[in-house]
C-alpha cells in the first residue's frame, strides 16, 4: 500500500510515471518524473532524492511517456490499482503532477511533455477531469521555452506550485543550495503568476536547532506581499519524510503550533490564503 511517507519514483515499475498518496493534494497524485537520472539544478537540504546530482535530465522519450501514462490511467480508472495499492481513505485521483527527481522545467522537451500529457488526458477523458500541476523551483521561468510550456499548462487548466522556502540570499544558499538573487526569485514568481495560476510552496523548518529568525520571516512576508497580486495561495508545510542529503542531520521539524502561527501571520499580513500541512 502506498502511504504519504512513500514517494518512491519506481513504485509502478515505470520510467516516467509514478503514483503517490499526496497529503497536500488529498488523494492520489500521478507524478511525471522528467529527471529519472536524479539530477537537479538545485540541492535543497530537505530533498528526499537519493544520490542527488547536479545537472539536467537525459533526453526524453515522449512515446514512452505517452504509453506509460495511458496505461497507468487505464489501470487507475478502470482496473484494480486503487484497491490493490491505495488506502481506502485516499482512493481518488486528484491530479497529474510534473515533479519527480529534479526540476521538471530543466528538460529541453518540457513543453512537448506538457502537450503529450494533455493529449493523453483528452483521449482518456477521466471524470471528473484531472488537474495538471507543475511543482517547480521557478529558477528557469525566465526562459522562453519554459514560458511556452507554462502557457500550454495554463491553457489545459493547470497550475504551478512555485518553491519559495526563504527570501534572503544567504538563506537561499543554505536551504536550496543555489546562489539565487531574491530579486530574480521575485521576478520569476510574478512572471509565473502571469502565465498561469500559481501557488507558492514553502517548506518551513528549523535548522541547527533554531527556527527561522524574525528577519527571515519578515523577508519572506515582504517578498510574498510583493507578489500577492500574482499568487493564488500558499502551500505551507513542514518536514514529512527524511532528507537523504548530507546535511539531513541539521534540519528539524517545527511544532504544529509554530506552523499554524506562521500560517495565520501570512494570511493576516499579505491577504493570501494558506493551506497548511504540518
Amino acid at each position: 500500500m502506498l502511504t504519504t511517507d512513500d514517494h518512491r519514483r519506481d513504485s509502478a515499475g515505470l520510467r516516467y510515471v509514478y503514483p503517490v498518496v499526496s497529503r497536500r493534494a488529498g488523494g492520489v497524485s500521478i507524478g511525471i518524473n522528467l529527471n529519472p537520472n536524479n539530477a537537479c539544478n538545485w540541492a535543497c537540504v530537505y530533498c528526499q532524492v537519493e544520490s542527488l546530482a547536479r545537472g539536467g535530465p537525459p533526453p526524453l522519450d515522449l512515446e514512452l511517456l505517452r504509453r506509460e501514462l495511458s496505461g497507468f490511467l487505464d489501470d487507475a480508472l478502470y482496473g484494480d490499482f486503487m484497491q490493490r495499492a491505495v488506502p481506502l481513505e485516499a482512493r481518488r485521483l486528484i491530479d497529474i503532477a510534473f515533479s519527480g527527481n529534479g526540476e521538471p522545467t530543466s528538460a529541453p522537451e518540457f513543453s512537448d511533455a506538457v502537450a503529450c500529457v494533455g493529449e493523453v488526458l483528452r483521449q482518456k477523458a477521466p471524470q471528473p477531469p484531472l488537474k495538471l500541476t507543475l511543482i517547480t523551483n521557478g529558477s528557469l521561468v525566465h526562459r522562453p521555452e519554459v514560458q511556452s510550456g507554462l502557457r500550454q499548462l495554463g491553457a489545459l487548466g493547470g497550475e504551478a506550485w512555485f518553491k519559495l522556502d526563504r527570501a534572503e540570499a544567504d538563506d537561499i544558499v543554505k536551504i536550496n543550495g543555489v546562489p539565487m538573487s531574491p530579486d530574480k526569485a521575485l521576478r520569476n514568481l510574478r512572471l509565473c503568476g502571469e502565465l498561469l495560476p500559481t501557488w507558492v510552496q514553502t517548506c518551513w523548518f528549523a535548522m541547527d536547532g533554531a527556527a527561522p529568525s524574525a528577519q527571515a520571516e519578515a523577508a519572506y512576508l515582504a517578498m510574498l506581499g510583493a507578489a500577492a497580486d500574482r499568487v493564488v495561495g500558499v502551500h505551507l508545510y513542514g518536514l514529512a519524510r527524511p532528507s537523504l542529503q548530507p546535511a539531513a542531520g541539521r534540519i528539524q521539524r517545527l511544532s504544529v503550533e509554530a506552523l499554524q502561527a506562521f500560517a495565520e501571520r501570512i494570511q493576516k499580513e499579505t491577504g493570501i490564503r494558506v493551506n497548511l500541512a504540518p
